[in-house]
C-alpha cells in the first residue's frame, strides 16, 4: 500500500475524481493538499489527513508550509501524487515540497479501467 497525496481544491467535478480515488484503491495513508474551504467542505476518511494551505501566499510559503507538516510524516521513499485539482501554483508548490522532502513521486488518476500510472 502507498501514500496517496492529493490536491483537492479549485476544478469544476475534481472533487469527485478525487474522493473515486481514495476509494478505489487501500491507502496506507490519504494526505489532502488544500484551501480552508477544502479542509471545511471535503467528506474525508479516517485514514487522511489534511494539510491546509493558503492559495493567497507565494508559491514558496506554500511550499514551505507543506514541507513543515508532512515533515517526518511519511516513511516510504516514494508517494503516489494526483494534482488533477487544484492551480498550477498549488501543484508547483506540492511537488516542489515532496521534491525536497526527497521522496520520488508517482502520478496517477482515475480512468474507466480504475487507477492508472501515468
Amino acid at each position: 500500500m502507498a501514500v496517496l497525496i492529493t490536491s483537492i481544491s479549485t476544478g469544476k467535478g475534481t472533487w469527485t475524481e478525487v474522493s473515486k480515488l481514495i476509494e478505489i484503491e487501500k491507502w496506507s495513508k490519504v494526505i489532502l493538499i488544500g484551501n480552508s474551504f477544502a479542509k471545511d467542505n471535503f467528506r474525508m476518511n479516517q485514514n487522511s489527513e489534511f494539510v491546509e494551505i493558503d492559495p493567497n501566499k507565494l508559491i514558496k510559503e506554500i511550499k514551505n508550509t507543506i514541507i513543515e507538516k508532512l515533515k517526518g510524516k511519511i516513511e516510504d521513499p516514494e508517494v503516489v501524487l494526483n494534482i488533477v485539482s487544484g492551480t498550477g501554483k498549488e501543484h508547483m508548490a506540492t511537488i516542489s515540497a515532496l521534491l525536497s522532502l526527497g521522496l520520488g513521486i508517482r502520478f496517477v488518476n482515475v480512468s474507466p479501467e480504475g487507477i492508472e500510472e501515468l
